[in-house]
């Protein structure tokens, strides 16, 4: 019998004094060992609400309690046979008189008073008193005990329950079911421990309940599967999901078996345990089985998927949540709204954002700081900046992480006014301060702009705040001087490196490579001695180049073996620094053999496309001399197609991309137009298609011809 209230203090359900009014709580009796007298004989008080009279007529076979009879507390026996009281009320063994089973009483009447007083919701209620007391008073034996003495001598089985399941003091509740253990013969002592259990989770207590598990071992009492699953959410609810992984594993040496709501809950601790394959393992089946799972779980297997980078399987959890009726909360919101970052989407961040919002969700700090993260690494200035403004008007501060996500944006865009607004705010708050993060991303943006003074003020105030210039920044430095034709500068900044003991890297390398194309030839050698310190073999290629030492293939294969040694994201820099500095020293033959390294080693691709009606150079993501060297190769190759008899599409077309540089005034596109106008080539600035110079057949047919026979008189 006592089973029965324990399904209802089961896993994370709400407690049995929540979920049921105290007048419920007796229909779904008999539950302990205390024995009301005639309970087949319900009162139908006109005061009770639908709801009690309908939870009344929907039990027909549930004992009820007695009018006339107070509930004695010196009993605790079985309560008799339903069935066998009913008989003995109604000699014709019918159960069907309503005359018999019902006693109207006037609610306003002295008697309605004195049934009130005698019912279980008067004593329930007086019980929930105990439980208030016990949380308020000393944690001594002498204090609670001397609380709970007013129980009297015969303390019901029951009553131990109710005191226990609406405490939440940890400590008394301890002392109170010691005191319980000694006035009670309970016939399942488990059920004491576990709304023992139950306060430890409320009060998110798990060193107790650990403690208690033991003692409860050593008594020989033998835990159920509610013991388990309290324990389980306590841990849970504490952060510790290896602890709730451990207890779950525990669970068959006392041969108790998982319902389908700790499966669930299992999922959740899985996944924060780390052991992502059992917790998709449990999804699958939880997903088979339909087993119900909580809005908790949910959010952790978004973040499962959105840290793997399985965003796809992120968004469909989601759905799939919606789809069962499971309502999303804030948290599921900032946890998808974080995968949709680090996933770059910001398109579905925005799209998650507003179904948040419509939703009637007002964001919080999280929110704030998941949608600057998924803005910020995805370049969207505007929203970006939207988003820190409106948590400056409502007060939210920023921390030093998010300031710099905005920082590091504006430095790839070139956002130069507003990293400085954004970096003064930074120095005005009082919950943090710029780190060497802040200052590195600030000294980038001054440099990229060729601001050497403003860049340098940026790094004495570094210096000043304790920070030592990283790799990053004395790159940054580097171009910055370069830009400013400081070569001067740009070797003691490498020294500078060197002396603080830091290897340079490819992008550093990268990064003097890129100076040299800027800078004059006779001052290129003081650059060639540091960089052939930074990288051997590409300083020895740059030597060769520059002193004109490139005859019988030595400079290609240096390059070939320079290109297979640097990592993958820098290839093409290097090889469009190298392609520029060719055409700077006048070296067009060595910048066609670049351009066709870095094609058959696959750092250029889809470079050329032909169609039957257009042919097109892709340009984009080439540097000027890279784009100028693929551009002479491309005309190279339709003037021989006209040799070879081979036919013009009807159009021809070169894509530069359109915009400029983030931190030049000038694009390529400009720069190409200039060009084409010196070589008097008929490709024109398409007006529908930004970035895009076309020609047609006859035209292009008339200039290619007219060039070949000008550099065969040239010749």
């Amino acid at each position: 019998m006592a089973s029965h209230l324990s399904s209802y203090l089961h896993h994370d359900h709400q407690p049995l004094c929540n979920f049921l009014s105290p007048s419920q709580i007796l229909q779904v009796t008999p539950l302990f060992s205390w024995r009301p007298r005639n309970f087949n004989h319900p009162v139908k008080l006109s005061s009770l609400s639908s709801l009690s009279r309908k939870s009344l007529s929907s039990h027909p076979q549930t004992p009820h309690v007695s009018i006339q009879d107070p509930i004695p507390q010196e009993s605790q026996n079985p309560p008799p046979n339903p069935s066998k009281l009913q008989q003995s009320q109604n000699p014709d063994g019918k159960g069907d008189s309503s005359s018999k089973n019902y006693i109207w009483v006037n609610p306003r009447s002295p008697r309605a008073s004195q049934l009130r007083k005698l019912s279980y919701d008067s004593r329930y209620s007086s019980l929930t008193k105990f439980s208030e007391t016990l949380n308020s008073c000393n944690p001594t034996e002498e204090d609670v005990f001397k609380v709970l003495s007013g129980l009297g001598e015969n303390p019901l089985e029951q009553d131990a329950v109710v005191v226990l399941n609406n405490m939440m003091n940890p400590e008394t509740a301890l002392l109170t079911l010691k005191f319980f253990q000694q006035k009670l013969k309970p016939k399942r002592e488990v059920i004491l421990y576990n709304v023992t259990f139950k306060v430890f989770r409320k009060s998110k207590n798990y060193d107790r309940a650990e403690l208690l598990f033991e003692e409860m071992l050593k008594r020989g009492v033998k835990p159920d599967n509610i013991t388990f699953s309290t324990i389980i959410s306590c841990a849970r609810m504490c952060s510790l999901p290896n602890k709730a992984v451990e207890w779950f594993e525990k669970m068959p040496e006392f041969s108790c078996n998982p319902d389908d709501v700790t499966y669930s809950a299992m999922i959740d601790a899985y996944g924060r345990a780390g052991n992502v394959d059992m917790a998709l393992s449990l999804y699958d089946r939880a997903r088979t089985e339909r087993w119900r799972i909580d809005a908790v779980t949910f959010s952790t297997l978004i973040k499962i998927y959105g840290i793997s980078g399985n965003f796809d399987g992120a968004l469909n959890v989601y759905e799939e949540m919606k789809a069962l009726g499971v309502r999303p909360n804030l948290v599921i919101y900032n946890t998808l709204l974080d995968a949709m970052g680090r996933a770059k989407r910001p398109w579905q961040a925005k799209s998650v954002y507003k179904e948040m919002v419509n939703n009637g969700f007002s964001p919080n700090w999280v929110t704030y700081a998941a949608l600057l993260r998924a803005y910020g690494r995805a370049r969207y200035a505007e929203d970006t900046l939207n988003v820190y403004k409106e948590m400056k008007a409502k007060g939210l501060e920023l921390n030093v992480i998010l300031y710099n996500t905005i920082l590091a944006m504006c430095a790839d865009i070139g956002y130069t006014d507003q990293a400085v607004e954004i970096f003064e705010d930074l120095k005005r708050s009082e919950t943090c301060k710029p780190d060497s993060w802040t200052y590195s991303s600030l000294i980038t943006i001054f440099s990229c702009s060729g601001k050497v003074s403003e860049a340098e003020g940026i790094l004495n105030e570094m210096l000043e705040a304790g920070f030592e210039p990283n790799i990053f920044v004395l790159t940054s430095l580097i171009q910055c001087y370069g830009k400013a034709n400081r070569t001067d500068d740009v070797v003691r900044t490498f020294d500078r490196l060197v002396e603080l003991g830091i290897n340079p890297d490819d992008r550093f390398c990268g990064c003097l490579l890129n100076v040299m194309t800027q800078t004059p030839k006779e001052e290129l050698g003081k650059l060639i001695r540091s960089i052939e310190r930074a990288n051997p073999k590409l300083g020895f290629m740059v030597k060769l180049l520059v002193e004109g030492e490139t005859s019988d293939g030595l400079f290609k294969q240096e390059a070939f073996e320079l290109f297979g040694v640097i990592s993958s994201d820098v290839k093409k820099a290097y090889c469009n620094c190298l392609i520029d500095l060719c055409v700077n020293l006048n070296l067009l033959e060595r910048a066609c053999e670049l351009l066709d390294l870095g094609l058959r080693l696959e750092i250029y691709t889809d470079m050329q496309s032909k169609s039957p009606t257009q042919w097109s150079l892709h340009l984009k993501s080439l540097s000027l001399g890279a784009a100028l060297t693929a551009l002479h190769v491309w005309m190279n190759d339709l003037s021989k197609a006209l040799e070879d008899g081979e036919e013009l599409p009807p159009l021809l077309g070169i894509n530069t991309g359109h915009g400029k540089h983030k931190y030049s005034d000038k694009g390529l596109a400009s720069v190409l137009e200039s060009h084409l106008k010196e070589l008097n080539a008929p490709f024109h600035e398409a007006p529908d298609k930004v970035g895009w110079f076309l020609t047609t057949k006859v035209a292009a047919k008339s200039w290619l011809e007219s060039r070949s026979s000008a550099e065969l008189v040239a010749a």
